[in-house]
């Protein structure tokens, strides 16, 4: 575009001023003509009037007078020069086509004619060189050929440097997601520490957001590749606890139903062999329930994570809390358990079955955690537009080493894994996963002599009002 602009400037340039060089041409031609007429008589000859009418070098002169047809022209030393009889002949041929126009002399060069004619026949033919009119028109082209060429290098040599350096930081991005591209990112512990250079990466520019863009990218998929990596060496020991939790019932039931058959074997009469079938077979028994609670929570964390398993309605929180309180004072009468409700009820949308689980889960591990004699609390009550259940006790607190993990699936603060201190290690990440499917929140905040969980779910501002019932009981005594 800059190249066709300039040639047609230079184009353009060129014409008008050809234009204006050859109505100079013109002019002069019209000026000289009337100094020939100044010097013109009846009986002139060509060379007679270049002469005396002080003509300019170049000037030439085709007369028709008394005298007959003459020819001359001034030298460039100011003489005159007769042209003979061929050239004025050629001269006249040239005119007969074209009058007023040009002509070419094989020694002289390229001439503008201008003819005047006069009474009793006769003419005269004026012309000037345009050979200054052609080398000025080509010292204008060439000049502004070799400029437009000049200015079209220069113009490329700057547009390559100002394009190379705008393209730097691009280059810097390819760069960087090139040895990405190259990196395993399939499988195994990965971490992407290549990111585009900081200088690379102005966010003022265009190119320098895109750098940017991609820096906050890998970073995204660096985390989301460690979560990845963090969630496989979970799962791998998820596989393993799982593994482990069902080994023991399974490896139980093996034992005991090895040991009947050869009681059966040796002595299917004999009353001992009666006696420890049906030991084995109560044991057997139990180990099949255990086992099939461990399915069954898993089956539930299973349901719960694709959304399922939950039916909704309204949920009296402070009734629920009063039941799940009674029933561990029932399991632990060794602990002191006190309750803190308001007055009116705290209603909220949920699954009432499993928030009693989410209660009784708390309220378990308060009791199977802590020694005799500690004092668990546990509070109903509005917090804003959250309904809140805290249970709160004074005992040891949780252990440093897996307040990380509390929540994991299988965490236990046992690691001896003794049946005694309590199940599977389900039941806190059941009960997070039953809060969370009610968009709630399960936090906990443990130190010594002092640990609070904490169960804070939305309210249904639909249900979160007691309603009057048609027959005029309390509302909460309905609900």
């Amino acid at each position: 575009m800059v190249a066709l602009i300039l040639v047609s400037i230079g184009l353009a340039s060129g014409t008008i001023l050809g234009s204006i060089l050859q109505t100079n041409l013109q002019a002069q031609l019209s000026q000289a003509a009337d100094r020939v007429d100044n010097h013109l008589t009846p009986s002139s000859t060509a060379s007679e009037v270049l002469s005396v009418g002080r003509q300019e070098p170049g000037t030439l002169l085709v007369l028709r007078t008394v005298s007959g047809l003459s020819g001359a022209y001034v030298a460039e030393d100011e003489s005159v020069v007769d042209l003979d009889d061929e050239e004025i002949a050629h001269i006249q041929a040239a005119i007969e086509h074209q009058p007023g126009g040009t002509v070419t002399l094989p020694d002289l060069g390229e001439y503008q004619l201008l003819v005047k004619s006069y009474r009793e026949g006769f003419f005269a033919l004026v012309g000037l060189p345009t050979s200054e009119l052609a080398a000025t028109i080509g010292q204008i082209l060439t000049t502004v050929a070799l400029l437009t060429t000049g200015g079209l290098l220069l113009l490329a040599a700057a547009i390559a440097i100002i394009i190379r350096n705008s393209l730097r930081p691009l280059r810097a991005v390819a760069d960087t997601a090139t040895r990405v591209a190259s990196l395993p990112l399939a499988q195994g512990d990965v971490s992407i520490a290549e990111r585009v250079p900081e200088a690379e990466a102005d966010p003022r520019s265009e190119i320098g957001r895109v750098g940017a863009a991609l820096n906050t990218l890998l970073d995204h998929v660096g985390e989301s590749l460690a979560a990845r990596q963090r969630n496989e060496e979970r799962m791998r020991a998820f596989v393993a606890d799982a593994s482990h939790e069902l080994r023991t019932p399974l490896a139980s039931i093996r034992g005991y139903s090895e040991l009947s058959l050869r009681a059966l074997h040796r002595d299917p009469t004999a009353p001992e062999t009666a006696a420890n079938t049906e030991q084995a077979l109560e044991r057997i028994q139990a180990q099949s329930l255990r086992m099939t609670s461990l399915v069954e929570d898993l089956l539930l964390l299973a349901r719960l994570d694709e959304g399922q398993e939950l039916v909704f309605g309204s949920v009296d929180l402070s009734q629920l809390a009063i039941e799940a309180v009674g029933d561990a004072r029932a399991a632990g009468p060794d602990h002191t358990w006190q309750l803190d409700i308001g007055e009116d009820p705290v209603v909220v949308a949920g699954d009432a079955r499993r928030l009693h689980q989410v209660a009784a889960n708390l309220l378990s591990n308060a009791r199977v955690h802590t020694p005799a004699g500690t004092t668990v609390t546990t509070t109903v009550a509005l917090d804003g537009d959250s309904a809140v259940l805290r249970v709160h006790d004074d005992g040891p607190g949780v252990d440093p080493a897996i307040a990380d993990e509390l929540f994991e699936r299988f965490a236990r603060g046992d690691r001896s894994r003794a049946r005694y201190t309590g199940g599977t290690g389900l039941g806190l990440s059941i009960a997070r996963a039953i809060v969370q499917a009610h968009r709630g929140e399960l936090s906990v905040d443990s130190r010594p002599g002092d640990t609070t969980f904490e169960v804070r779910l939305p309210v249904s501002p639909a249900d979160a009002a007691p309603r009057e019932p048609a027959d005029g009981t309390e509302a909460a005594a309905e609900v």
